[in-house]
């Protein structure tokens, strides 16, 4: 069932030259690119409260996400079935086995959780219908690219709706109870490398082709999740750092403010853009995607909000 409507979509493409293709690529590439920039953009600008719910939703879904990944080892539409041909270049981002769904484990408790802060406010909730129409829009592009099946899709949005509660309830807990965040923050960075350890020793299949040859080599497969667990000890880590030194707080909203926070994604652009391949090329694909996930992950939650906050003590002597 699952690959006859990857075949219907598949006939559907080629019936209309491709036309859409480019615009489905586009809306999967900002998945697992920029799309964190709209968290971390809030966290600096508009919500620290609101910005790290929808943060900390994330790396939750996209750690458990991974180890799920690993734990089933489901091959890809196109192994399972030759018949099946992803669309445009989607084959080369489609990276580890297929279900659940990477990117819809991003776009999910991102677009998710923006969803459910924007319904708080009635002026604001035509963003949570928005942000539903992109987690929708996203799982359906990657069916529609032929590189995951419904099923991989709804679990993983499965996962992100499952994280943004378990974030709700544990954030509403933590109002009540702060001095206990340290405890939890203990939890999820022990949890991230168990899971490193779990998805490291763990038999994988060992499938051959025809000729010969590996058919999916679990090395590799092994990378993202690395990368994705490695978010999780990023964020555990940088949030006790603020909580304990920096206890950074946005600055008073207004056009200046806005304008330190945009060029603050100028920086992290590069990063996403530039900093992995090196880092990957001197530590290995485990260990760079890791270290390169922290590095992100550090400058989102801990340097620049220290900048911000210089600023806020430098325009505040000015004011004296």
């Amino acid at each position: 069932m699952d690959i006859q409507y990857l075949l219907f979509l598949q006939d559907f493409r080629n019936a209309i030259g491709d036309a859409l293709t480019p615009f489905m690529e586009m809306v999967s590439s900002f998945a697992v690119t920029y799309l964190l920039m709209l968290p971390v953009f809030i966290y600096w600008c508009f919500s620290k409260k609101n910005g790290l719910y929808i943060l900390a939703s994330y790396y939750v879904t996209v750690a458990v996400n991974a180890v799920v990944k690993l734990t089933f080892c489901v091959y890809r539409p196109w192994i399972r079935d030759a018949r099946v041909l992803p669309a445009g270049d989607s084959i080369k981002t489609a990276t580890g086995y297929s279900f659940p769904s990477g990117h819809t484990a991003t776009a999910a408790p991102i677009y998710g959780g923006i969803a459910v802060t924007a319904w708080d406010k009635k002026a604001l909730r035509w963003l949570s219908v928005i942000g539903v129409i992109c987690i929708l829009i996203t799982g359906f592009s990657r069916n529609y690219l032929g590189v995951h099946t419904p099923q991989d899709v709804f679990i993983a949005i499965c996962e992100g709706v499952l994280a943004l509660i378990l974030m709700n309830r544990l954030f509403s807990y933590l109002e009540k109870n702060p001095e206990k965040e340290y405890i939890f923050l203990g939890i999820g960075f022990v949890a991230a490398w168990l899971g490193i350890i779990y998805i490291t020793f763990k038999g994988y299949p060992m499938d051959y082709s025809a000729d010969g040859k590996l058919i999916v080599d679990p090395q590799k497969m092994m990378n993202d999740g690395y990368g994705d667990l490695g978010k999780l000890m990023g964020f555990c880590a940088a949030r006790f750092i603020d909580k304990k030194w920096i206890k950074f707080k946005p600055l008073e909203l207004n056009a200046k403010s806005v304008v330190i926070c945009l060029i603050g994604l100028i920086p992290m652009w590069a990063i996403i853009n530039y900093v992995k391949a090196p880092v990957v090329e001197l530590l290995g694909g485990h260990w760079g995607k890791l270290v390169y996930a922290v590095i992100l992950v550090m400058y989102c939650l801990v340097v620049y909000p220290l900048v911000i906050k210089l600023i806020g003590r430098l325009t505040a002597k000015k004011a004296q």
